[in-house]
């Protein structure tokens, strides 16, 4: 049962901080608790949804879930004003719930409803005392909007998302490997503040379709709103070289977005190129696609077929 969950929750992670201290807070905590942060985003995409499958392995690993909707720091990283980014926000509840986050198991926070508070004001002040100003440029590198040229505001930011740990009583902290120095500052100066280190889970940053850094002004992203003909379209155009199985975004999406969610896949084929073909794991399909038994098109046909299904309900729940 313990080796089953510990499978289930490092699945398709690029680590865990550490892997000894997850088996005991599983031995020890009946019902742990997760968190992801997410600063509210106009567009959920196959970016989110990687976070968002992890959230269902934990809840059905036995993980109570939280969602911190980060509006302060959506704020601070210039994402625009709180009146806009609080009805993102909402969007952004209704599409996690959408793509199979089970609502019962998961609670919602908007960051306004306590990181305003005096007690973590008071933190963020500890936390300031004891974090270099290089320390703090560093942990925004991956996530801040103006790298070179950064204002105070995304200096807090970190020290916020450390702070935002110990205050949800979280044990496990979920985010993309971007969230790596952040989560080590975290681990490092939240015992310095009486306040337990979390265990940290990182997933990868997926590549965009067309093989570069997936984002929005460069429209390189399938989204959940993304209607069947888009998804179609936008996969067939997508970067996909034969016989290469990393870097390619459109194997990304069959390891990371299909096989975690379906038992099987059937991809179709014409007789005349060997018929149908069935994989039961993501290895057999990548065994295939390497020796070049599966061409790039049927892959991006199959990848397009399962992952309409996947988006079916958002696409409902959404217009």
């Amino acid at each position: 049962m313990l080796e089953e969950k510990l499978r289930l929750i490092t699945r398709n992670a690029v680590e865990v901080v550490t892997e000894e201290e997850l088996k005991r807070l599983l031995e020890e905590k009946e019902k742990p608790r997760a968190y992801v942060g997410y600063e509210p985003s106009g567009e959920i995409h196959l970016g989110h949804m990687m976070t968002v499958n992890k959230l269902i392995d934990l809840q059905n690993a036995g993980f109570e879930v939280v969602v911190l909707l980060a509006d302060v720091h959506a704020y601070l990283n210039e994402k625009g004003d709180f009146e806009e980014i609080e009805r993102i926000a909402e969007y952004n509840k209704r599409a996690f719930i959408a793509l199979g986050l089970d609502e019962s198991k998961a609670k919602f926070v908007l960051g306004s409803e306590y990181q305003l508070e005096r007690n973590y004001t008071l933190d963020v002040l500890k936390m300031a005392r004891m974090t270099t100003l290089n320390r703090a440029r560093r942990s925004m590198d991956e996530v801040s909007r103006r790298k070179e040229d950064p204002v105070v505001s995304q200096m807090i930011y970190p020290l916020m998302q450390a702070l935002d740990i110990a205050h949800l009583g979280v044990d496990l902290a979920v985010g993309g490997i971007d969230q790596r120095k952040i989560h080590m500052l975290a681990r490092e100066n939240l015992p310095k503040l009486g306040y337990k280190a979390p265990v940290c889970l990182h997933t990868p940053i997926l590549l965009g379709l067309d093989g570069q850094k997936m984002s929005s002004s460069k429209g390189n992203y399938i989204s959940v709103r993304d209607s069947e003909e888009d998804v179609v379209r936008k996969l067939r155009k997508a970067y996909c070289p034969a016989r290469q199985v990393e870097d390619n975004p459109v194997m990304e999406i069959m390891k990371y977005h299909i096989f975690p969610r379906f038992e099987k896949i059937i991809v179709e084929r014409d007789e005349k190129f060997g018929g149908d073909v069935e994989y039961s794991s993501f290895e057999e399909l990548a065994r295939d696609f390497e020796s070049g038994k599966l061409h790039p098109a049927d892959l991006k046909s199959a990848a397009a077929k399962y992952l309409n299904k996947l988006l079916e309900n958002s696409r409902k729940r959404l217009k």
